[in-house]
This record gives C-alpha cells, structure tokens and sequence, in this order.
C-alpha cells in the first residue's frame, strides 16, 4: 500500500505494475443482464433501474472502437494518460455468444495504448468458452474479471433478486481463479437488513476467497428502481455518512492486506439519485475515510480473521 494511505489502492497498484498512471476507459457494449430478460429473472435487481449503472452510448450508436477513441482523448487531456484499462461496465458483459464477446473485447484491446481489460458481470454469467477466452488474453494482459457478490447473505441476495446465492459467486471464483484470472469483487454496504455485522461478515466471507481486489460501494436509491418504492413508502432508510465511513473501515480492517480496493463508495448519476443527497461529495467522503482509519489507529487487514 501507498506510504501515505492505510489500505492498498488503485492508483498505487497501477504504477507499480505499469511505471506510469494508468485511466480506465468505462465502455458501453449493448449487452443485457439474465436477471432482466427472464432467464433468471425479471425486472433486474431491486437497485438498479433500466440504465443499469451505464453510459447508454451503444444505444447512440457509438461502437467500442468509436467510445474507446473519445475516452483515449478525454482522459489524455485530462489526467495526461498514456496508458488505458477498458471496463465493460454496463449490464453483464460476458453474458453472449463468445464469437461477439470476442469482437468486442478484441476491439477495445486494439488500441496500442490499452493494457487491459475490466469487465463487469454476474458470477451465473461465466461458462467455461468465456473463461477460457479470457484466460487466453490474460497470458499477456490485464485481465480484470468484476464480479457481482453485494453480500455474503442469502437471505439479502433474494431480497435484492440477484437471482443467484454465495456458493454461486465462490464457485466462480474458484474457476476464474484457476485459469489465472484476477477476481475483483463487487460489494454494497448498507442493504436491507444488514448492519454492521453482517457487512463485516461479508468482509470476511471474501477473505477467504482466491480475489485479487474488491468495489466497495454504498447502495444509493434511484429514480425508477424497485428500492426507490421502498424507499418512498418508508421501508428503507439509506445509511448515514457516519455510518458508511464506519461500514467502510470496518471492512476494510477484514481484508488481507494484499487485496487491492478499486472503489471506496460510488458515484451516481446526479440527475437519476433520490438519496442519499450527502453521498455526491465523493471527495469528503474519502477524506472522512482516511481520517477514521487515523483516528483508530488501524490499517487494511488490522482485523482480519481467517
């Protein structure tokens, strides 16, 4: 971890590897999600509305060789980027025949300055001509392989229609792992009946799991969601910020210091977001997260129990 931060970061991780700052280029690839059209489920997970936390740039008609080029210029002016990761974010991207996850993920790897690729999906969305397609592309790239868990419960996964259990997202791991794929997981603090116990269960449930990295994000309502009703009708309440920075160190106290953290809580579209108002001022929220871990005396992995 970076000499200034108490857990293992990103950015610090990405220059480690490469030399040099490394930007990810968030792509849109049309896909869709199992949970959406009636393989496993309907309607889509109960945080998620019909945008499905993407750009919506396929449905403008801009290809992956098109959203690749804009996102190269735009980070390059930016951050003063050389070097580029490509995250398929929307909706589940390995969840299509491999001939057209070939062509998508080949042509956002075209580009001479793109390291690698992320690429965001369930773990019931992994068959073995997927993993071995990624596996062949990891011999001499970043392979990132996102994967969906959001809790260890599973009494919480159905609450939310996941459509899937934890064994599921172990098993996936497992295979990922053994093909030498680098598993990032996907989690949320402050979903239904959870509290902070079973957030720092989850912590340790992962833990014990092959995962190279972990999205910690805070679960936000939006418009036209199906926790948006709830919300509304007054059956959930969002976590304060207190209680999420505290949800996030305790976390982050549970996981083995090699772990990477690629994300410390989201980052929600103004326009689409009901609640919490507080969670739009990423910058204090982060700071708010450093200072708890000063003011505890702690470190990543300060806790862990295996």
């Amino acid at each position: 971890m970076a000499a200034d931060l108490p857990y293992r970061d990103l950015n610090s991780y990405l220059k480690e590897r490469f030399g040099q700052r490394v930007q990810k280029i968030t792509l849109d690839a049309g896909l869709t999600c199992p949970n959406r059209d009636g393989r496993v489920g309907a309607g889509g997970c109960l945080y998620c509305n019909a945008r499905g936390s993407g750009t919506g740039a396929w449905g403008r008609g801009q290809s992956i060789p098109a959203q690749m080029e804009a996102g190269m210029a735009r980070l390059s002016r930016r951050y003063g980027a050389a070097r580029f990761i490509a995250y398929f974010q929307s909706f589940s991207n390995t969840y299509a025949p491999v001939a057209r996850l070939r062509e998508i993920y080949e042509a956002a790897l075209a580009p001479p300055q793109v390291v690698g690729l992320a690429i965001g999906t369930r773990p019931d969305c992994l068959g073995d001509e997927v993993l071995d397609l990624l596996a062949g592309y990891a011999r001499d790239r970043l392979i990132w392989l996102e994967l969906g868990l959001q809790s260890a419960h599973d009494a919480t996964l159905a609450r939310l229609n996941r459509g899937h259990d934890s064994a599921c997202f172990r098993e996936a791991t497992a295979r990922a792992a053994a093909r030498g794929l680098s598993v990032v997981a996907h989690v949320i603090l402050g979903l239904p009946g959870e509290g902070p116990r079973e957030m720092a269960a989850t912590a340790e449930f992962l833990a014990r799991l092959p995962v190279h990295g972990v999205k910690i994000h805070l679960l936000y309502v939006i418009k036209d969601s199906g926790l948006a009703r709830l919300h509304q009708e007054g059956e959930y309440v969002c976590l304060t910020e207190d209680q999420y920075v505290n949800g996030v160190v305790d976390f982050i106290e549970r996981l083995p210091a090699h772990l990477v953290i690629h994300r410390l809580t989201g980052d929600p579209h103004a326009e689409e977001l009901l609640a919490p108002a507080w969670c739009l001022d990423k910058s204090r929220i982060l700071k708010r997260i450093r200072d708890e871990f000063t003011r505890r005396g702690s470190l990543q992995g300060s806790q862990l129990i295996i």
